[in-house]
């Protein structure tokens, strides 16, 4: 820029000039300040609710985990496996044992002629001294008393007394037996008999003491089985919570990762603010002082020098604000560099042809490119993008694919669309799924009703042959249908899964067009039950935030991206890119009309 100033004075000229410049040199230093502090001012105003985002977070992280007694869910889903194991084999050998005493204790049972709780009670009672002594005593009664029989008859004054004697022992005995074994168990008099006189003797009392510690055992093997058995299906039922629990964990997580990257960067940003509000240094500087012109004709060169000068620096300025204000990336390979996948595919931006009246003609819906303008290079392009995920995976053929993006509008329906259509022309059979059942594009594409689809045939309310309508030869097209309050309950369920596996088998190809990855985890879902998914970016509209957050959700949740779509690209922006060939050798456009591709 330059500054001229017309005076009969040479000396107020020139410090006129000078003037003026220093002025301006201040005043742009103030503004750069001026704008620097605004930005501060908004960082500033943002950083205490990111903030407390992040502490939301990570503090219902935490609670979640200390519900949930959840340290390492992945070592404690190792650690669950091998102790349902070990205690499985612990519960066959123990049952193997009781079995083993089980046929021991019957044996001894036939052999002394009582049941367990009998030899039991019998072990109990002899080892109880106070029925010892009243047995033994009903013992020296009844023994008198045979012997006085012999000498008197029963109404003897002696018979009766030592009757008496007998009764009174015998309510003894029984009250002591009771005391000792309880009043389930009948205990007979002779069973309480000790016999020392003989062997056979010996070897009762051998078999009881065998018969007691056999049963002893075994109860308290069955006592320990049913321990075993009640820690397996605690295991067991942790083990069978624990896929529920990794999915809150990991969305948990997802959230945290998010609010602290967004902190990072805010952190970074004012950081950087603050730098540029305390320079001194403008983006103006003098290139030289002020001079006298030699001829008039070079002070309307100056005034002419200066407008270029000045029309430079505003525009320089005014671009500075608008990428201060706009965060999106530009270019393929900015995202590349952020999502570092294969790239599969670069789809051309689809632009209008203008008539000589200046006015747009209504041209080729970009939705339909391929069908209607079939030797573009947008069609090429899509023709190369099937081509890629047919070399991708040599050894095992892809059959379901679903197609998503980090955020709306990077064309992801249209990137189906032309997708399925490519595929569909070279005579595979292919069924495109509009899954994304919160804002559905396909029925608009192809001009459908959406009354039934896919909604109604998961729940079961129409069968699939009504909802799958045939667009064009060799593609079907399966709408989305009524929208539902939790589209992740439908999308999530078996039933799902398993139409899935039946379209498989019924077609080729399986397209399913679904919601944007960072807003709801239904792509997250439906990528599980395919082949992979194919991540469609638009330079324009995903900004770094949004990619990076895309990238880490991908990576963490574990998921199989076959590669990357870069859909809109302008050829402008791309210096790298090899589309300043393509309209050489690609020559004009031939073109068919929509309607003769369509099956009558």
């Amino acid at each position: 820029m330059g500054i001229s100033y017309k005076s009969g004075e040479r000396e107020e000229a020139i410090a006129t000039v000078d003037r003026l410049m220093k002025i301006y040199i201040k005043t742009n230093i103030l503004s750069n300040r001026a704008e620097a502090a605004a930005a501060g001012k908004f960082i500033n105003g943002q950083l205490p609710k990111v903030e407390n985002t992040v502490h939301q977070a990570d503090a219902a992280l935490r609670i979640f985990k200390q519900q949930n007694n959840i340290v390492n869910l992945e070592e404690e889903t190792k650690g669950a496996v091998a102790a349902i194991e070990n205690l499985d084999q612990q519960i066959s050998s123990t049952q193997a044992e009781i079995e083993k005493l089980t046929g021991q204790t019957t044996e001894l049972q036939k052999k002394m002629g009582m049941t367990s709780e009998e030899a039991l009670a019998n072990n109990s009672l002899n080892q109880s001294v106070a029925v010892q002594q009243a047995f033994e005593k009903l013992k020296q009664v009844e023994d008198q008393l045979a012997i006085e029989r012999t000498r008197f008859l029963e109404d003897n004054p002696i018979i009766i007394s030592l009757k008496s004697k007998q009764a009174a022992l015998q309510a003894i005995l029984e009250e002591r037996t009771k005391q000792v074994v309880g009043n389930q168990t009948q205990i007979s008099y002779q069973s309480l008999q000790k016999s020392d006189e003989n062997q056979g003797g010996k070897l009762q009392e051998g078999l009881t003491e065998s018969l007691v510690s056999s049963e002893a055992e075994r109860r308290a093997l069955i006592n320990q089985l049913a321990s075993f058995i009640r820690s397996r299906a605690a295991y067991k039922q942790r083990l069978n919570s624990i896929p529920q629990l990794e999915q809150t964990q990991r969305e948990l997580q997802r959230k945290l990762d998010a609010a602290q990257l967004n902190y990072e960067l805010l952190l970074k940003n004012r950081g950087q603010v603050e730098l540029a509000e305390n320079q001194n240094v403008g983006n103006a500087q003098i290139v030289s002082p002020a001079v006298t012109p030699k001829s008039a004709g070079s002070s309307k060169k100056m005034f002419v020098i200066a407008g270029i000068v000045v029309g430079s620096l505003l525009y320089v300025v005014t671009a500075f604000i608008f990428e201060l204000g706009d965060r999106s990336i530009k270019t393929t390979k900015e995202i590349r560099n952020i999502f570092r996948y294969t790239l599969l595919g670069m789809i051309p931006l689809s632009r209008k042809k203008v008539s000589f009246t200046g006015m747009k003609t209504e041209g080729n819906s970009p939705e339909h490119e391929v069908l209607n303008s079939p030797h573009s290079i947008v069609s090429e392009a899509y023709r190369m993008l099937q081509a890629n995920l047919r070399f991708l995976s040599p050894d095992r053929e892809l059959k379901v694919i679903v197609v998503t993006s980090s955020v709306p509008k990077e064309g992801k329906s249209t990137v189906s669309t032309n997708l399925a259509v490519a595929i569909a022309q070279l005579g595979s059979r292919v069924l495109l799924i509009d899954a994304d059942l919160h804002h559905p594009q396909q029925h608009h594409i192809w001009q459908l009703t959406n009354e039934v689809g896919l909604s109604e045939v998961i729940v079961g309310q129409t069968e699939l042959k009504k909802a799958v309508k045939q667009v064009m030869p060799n593609l079907d097209v399966l709408p989305c249908g009524v929208i539902p309050p939790n589209s992740l309950a439908l999308l999530g369920s078996q039933r799902m899964n398993s139409l899935i596996e039946d379209f498989s088998t019924i077609y080729d190809f399986v397209i399913v067009d679904t919601s944007p990855l960072l807003l709801v985890a239904d792509a997250l879902t439906l990528s599980k039950m395919s082949d992979g998914i194919l991540l469609v970016s638009r330079p324009g509209v995903i900004d770094k935030v949004s990619a990076k957050a895309t990238q880490e959700l991908l990576v963490q949740s574990g998921q199989k991206v076959l590669g990357l779509v870069v859909n809109g690209v302008m050829v402008e922006n791309e210096p790298d890119s090899y589309f300043h060939h393509a309209k050489a050798y690609s020559g004009s456009d031939s073109k068919q009309p929509l309607s003769s591709l369509f099956k009558s």
